[in-house]
C-alpha cells in the first residue's frame, strides 16, 4: 500500500462534504482520500495537490479530479489559473506517505543504508545530502534544533562537520555512524526519528510551506467551508492551532470592542482527535496523529 489513510471517516466527517462542491485534497499520495471525497461528491470538483511524481501515478481517472502536480504553498496562484474562485473545503494529511519511508532510495528511512536524500520533490535543488555537507555547523545546530528540538543539537553539528571533513556524507548509514557518539543508549529509534525528521523539514521547507498554505487556502473558503488537518509532531500542530484560533500563525490573539477574539475561523473540535487503540495497532504510524478542523465564519 502506497500510504494507510489515519482517520478516515473522522477526516470525512470533518469536511461536512456538499454534494456539488469544490473541494482540496492537498496531499494525494495514494488517493486513499480523494477517492473517499469523490463517492460522496456528487457532481462536484475535487482539486488533488501533490508535488510527487510518485503520486501521479496513483491518479483516479475521474473527469471531477483535477490533479495538480505542485507544492500546495502556491494553492493561490493555481486556483487563480484554473478560474476556481471558492472552494467549500480542504483536507491535508501532513504525514509523510509510508511509500516515502519504505522506498529506500527515496533516502528518507534510517531503516535503509541508501543516499541520503528526502526530497518530496525529486526535482528540487537541495537534498538532505548537500545540507549535510555543505551548511555551516552554526546552521545545522539551528536545524537539528528548531526541527528536531533535540536537546544535543550542538554536539550533533560538530559531529556531521568533523566526519564531512574526513569524507563526503552520502548515504543514511555514513550519516547515522557519524553521529554514533551523540545517540543516546535508550530511545535511539525515537532519537533517530527527531534528526531525520529535522533534516526533512528542512529540505522541504514543510513549515513554510504550512503556513503559505493556511494563509492562502482561508481566502478562498466559502461561509461554513471546513479546513481539516492532520498533523504529526507537535511543530505542525502548534502552528495550526494558532491559525484556527486566531487567524494568523504566529497565534497573536486580536480583539474586538467587546473583547471578543477576532478570527475568520471557528474551532469545530475543541480538544484534537487521535486514533483509538484499534487503529494504532493496525498502523503505529499513526500514533502520533493529531485531527484539528475548524469552520469559516465569514464571506469571502
Amino acid at each position: 500500500m502506497y500510504h494507510r489513510p489515519v482517520l478516515l471517516e473522522e477526516s470525512l466527517n470533518g469536511l461536512n462534504i456538499q454534494q456539488g462542491g469544490t473541494y482540496i485534497d492537498f496531499t494525494y499520495g495514494g488517493g486513499s482520500h480523494s477517492k473517499a471525497i469523490l463517492e460522496r461528491l456528487g457532481e462536484g470538483r475535487l482539486i488533488a495537490f501533490d508535488q510527487d511524481p510518485d503520486a501521479e501515478k496513483n491518479m483516479i481517472r475521474d473527469e471531477r479530479l483535477l490533479f495538480v502536480r505542485g507544492n500546495f504553498r502556491y494553492v493561490r496562484n493555481y486556483l487563480r489559473y484554473y478560474g476556481i474562485k471558492s472552494i467549500h473545503g480542504a483536507l491535508a494529511d501532513l504525514g509523510v506517505s509510508s511509500h516515502h519511508f519504505d522506498e529506500a532510495e527515496r533516502g528518507f528511512s534510517f531503516r535503509f543504508d541508501s543516499k541520503i536524500d528526502m526530497r518530496m520533490n525529486p526535482e528540487a535543488v537541495k537534498s538532505a545530502m548537500d545540507i549535510l555537507n555543505q551548511y555551516p555547523e552554526e546552521d545545522l545546530k539551528k536545524l537539528f534544533s528548531r526541527y528536531g528540538e533535540l536537546k544535543n543539537s550542538g554536539r550533533l553539528a560538530g559531529a556531521v562537520c568533523s566526519a564531512r571533513r574526513r569524507n563526503k556524507i552520502i548515504t543514511t548509514g555514513q550519516f547515522v555512524e557519524a553521529i554514533q557518539d551523540c545517540i543516546p543508549v535508550r530511545g535511539q529509534q525515537k532519537y533517530l526519528a527527531k534528526v531525520f525528521q529535522a533534516l526533512r523539514i528542512e529540505v522541504n521547507d514543510e513549515l513554510e510551506s504550512l503556513k503559505q498554505m493556511l494563509e492562502q487556502t482561508v481566502r478562498f473558503m466559502n461561509r461554513g467551508a471546513r479546513l481539516v488537518i492532520l498533523s504529526y509532531h507537535s511543530l505542525e500542530d502548534r502552528l495550526v492551532k494558532h491559525f484556527f484560533r486566531t487567524g494568523n500563525v504566529e497565534g497573536i490573539i486580536e480583539k474586538d470592542f467587546y473583547g471578543n477574539v477576532v478570527s475568520p475561523l471557528k474551532q469545530v473540535n475543541r480538544n484534537i482527535i487521535q486514533p483509538g487503540l484499534e487503529e494504532t495497532e493496525q498502523n503505529p504510524r499513526a500514533r502520533s496523529a493529531k485531527l484539528r478542523i475548524a469552520e469559516k465564519l465569514t464571506d469571502l
